[in-house]
């Protein structure tokens, strides 16, 4: 799949893609419980790859500013729909090249992106520039070599378009945020959804 077959699927299914992420919702509270600790009202926060907002409206409450982006321009129309809030703004960006300038968020979210991007690594270098040093990564990612194998699924969802990139377990997905520049502090893991979703929680290494 081509980034731009990869981007066709994606705006066509956000008009649905809040309402059946619904049956995860308890899986996504979970992860906002294991994030949420970790903020204050004077922190700027960007999330890539936000969605329809699935992260975004429930955290940004707890900062000083949340920028939330997708590179689906539809995605960020469904999550504009969901509402708005006085601290939250969503903006159309690629995560493999971002307009920020260096070192300008105090911490950075991409929850449920990483393994379906087709150069994950690309995104991850971007996170890092734009992180302040010691900044802190949120990197709630699903984790298909944790669950149980369903073949049957998969092949479903890639008849359907789903591209999943990277298939990693608990071990080698903090050994990738590891080696882009982060020093992993925790890792849990969430059931409740198709498969785990390893919650990371890393800082910026500093140079």
């Amino acid at each position: 799949m081509t980034e731009e077959s990869n981007k066709k699927f994606w705006n066509k299914f956000a008009k649905i893609y809040a309402p059946f992420m619904n049956k995860d919702k308890s899986v996504y509270d979970q992860v906002c419980r294991y994030i949420y600790p970790y903020l204050n009202s004077d922190m700027d926060i960007l999330e890539v790859a936000c969605g329809s907002g699935q992260l975004s409206f429930n955290l940004s409450k707890y900062t000083k500013s949340w920028i939330a982006t997708d590179f689906s321009e539809q995605m960020i129309i469904e999550a504009r729909k969901r509402g708005k809030y006085e601290k939250l703004v969503f903006e159309i960006a690629d995560a493999t090249s971002l307009r920020f300038e260096d070192e300008k968020f105090d911490g950075i979210v991409i929850a449920n992106a990483l393994h379906i991007m087709p150069d994950p690594d690309r995104a991850m270098r971007e996170i890092h520039r734009v992180l302040k040093s010691n900044g802190i990564l949120f990197a709630p990612t699903f984790l298909w070599k944790e669950g149980k194998q369903n073949n049957v699924i998969k092949k479903l969802m890639s008849i359907v378009g789903f591209k999943m990139y990277k298939e990693w377990d608990k071990n080698q997905f903090e050994d990738f945020v590891k080696e882009c520049g982060f020093s992993v502090v925790e890792m849990k893991l969430v059931y409740g959804g198709l498969v785990p979703v390893g919650v990371i929680i890393a800082y910026k290494k500093q140079s």
